[in-house]
């Protein structure tokens, strides 16, 4: 891997990502923009604990713009968008439109590739691979700000899902405070070790293994399954099966059989409601331990992927359980999940 360090023409930080060590990344962003200006501000909830993110200016952002029209796309043939070169394998970039700036952390865009018409699962392994590159790089140099608690890279995939741009992109926030969702997590985590003595993610990883009705696909190095208790109707959980607490201590081979199993479970998600179906939307989440916790060596680096949509043309709605009191209510038995999921492999 190569990686580029450049600026945009706001003075936003852009990186280049090749699977080439040739490839020269000199083209300037001749764009005229302004100076960035953002009101990002974290808010601490008294009641719940938790913090909210206050951003105001994003209200104004890029909203499904046409195809001819993507920032994300290439600069070609005059046209001049977030990437100033006219081809690329990998760009990260910081966001013009940032949820979190300065002081309350960092939001980054990931593309996964110059070509506005794929999607992840259209990727090679080669192409694949390279993302978890960038992925990983970006999680240490992150790691490095002293405002940074924890690293969060995602995929919302879908229009669904709330996606404002079509192209296959992904985003990185990196948040100020340690997230509810990890908070929970390791709380869980440091009582299952008190109760038991043991590790819970190595627990559930041997638990769901030495059960096989809910796993997915199980290579040497890695395991996917629909968790016991899944909240959405379609949710698969993708484990390392040596145990890591983020990207960057995932083992070689790891790393090596990492595209393979995620590319094979994004392409039967596209097949699980059928033929002629729409691409499924879909939220893809890695889980990392955040920074300067006690116990952070104990956590289980893992994805959870899951769909929004519960069957042929419906979706699922966080209704008044699960929005109002966080209870979800799931459709789907979870084994006939793994199940469906196991059978779209030889559709």
């Amino acid at each position: 891997m190569k990686k580029t360090v450049t600026t945009l023409a706001d003075g936003r930080e852009l990186l280049y990502y090749d699977s080439r060590d040739d490839v020269v990344r000199d083209t300037v962003d001749k764009r005229p923009l302004g100076a960035v200006s953002t009101s990002s501000e974290v808010r601490r909830d008294p009641l719940l604990g938790d913090s909210v993110a206050i951003a105001s200016h994003r209200q104004g952002r890029t909203y499904h713009p046409p195809a001819d029209e993507c920032p994300l796309c290439p600069s070609r043939d005059g046209r001049h968008s977030e990437i100033p070169d006219d081809q690329y394998d990998v760009v990260v970039f910081e966001n013009r439109f940032p949820s979190l700036a300065g002081d309350s952390g960092r939001c980054e865009v990931v593309c996964f590739t110059s070509d506005h018409d794929a999607s992840f699962a259209d990727l090679t392994e080669e192409q694949a691979a390279l993302v978890l590159d960038a992925w990983t790089d970006r999680t240490a140099e992150l790691a490095e700000l002293a405002q940074v608690k924890q690293v969060f890279c995602f995929e919302n995939r879908g229009a669904e899902t709330g996606v404002t741009l079509g192209h296959p992109h992904g985003q990185i926030y990196a948040y100020p405070f340690v997230t509810p969702r990890t908070e929970l997590m390791l709380r869980s985590m440091e009582a299952h070790r008190e109760r038991t003595g043991g590790n819970l993610f190595d627990d559930i990883v041997a638990r769901e293994l030495a059960d096989g009705d809910r796993v997915v696909l199980a290579g040497e190095h890695w395991v996917a399954f629909v968790p016991y208790a899944a909240h959405w109707p379609y949710e698969v959980h993708l484990h390392p099966r040596r145990r890591a607490p983020d990207l960057r201590e995932l083992d070689e081979g790891a790393r090596t059989e990492f595209a393979q199993i995620y590319l094979e479970l994004l392409r039967r998600f596209d097949r699980i409601f059928g033929p002629g179906e729409p691409p499924t939307p879909y939220i893809a989440a890695w889980h990392q331990a955040p920074f300067g916790v006690p116990g952070r060596e104990e956590f289980g680096l893992h994805l959870e992927l899951f769909t929004i949509r519960r069957t042929s043309g419906k979706l699922k709605f966080l209704a008044g359980s699960e929005s109002g009191m966080s209870v979800f209510i799931n459709d789907v038995p979870p084994e006939a999940a793994a199940q469906r999921l196991r059978e779209v492999a030889s559709e």
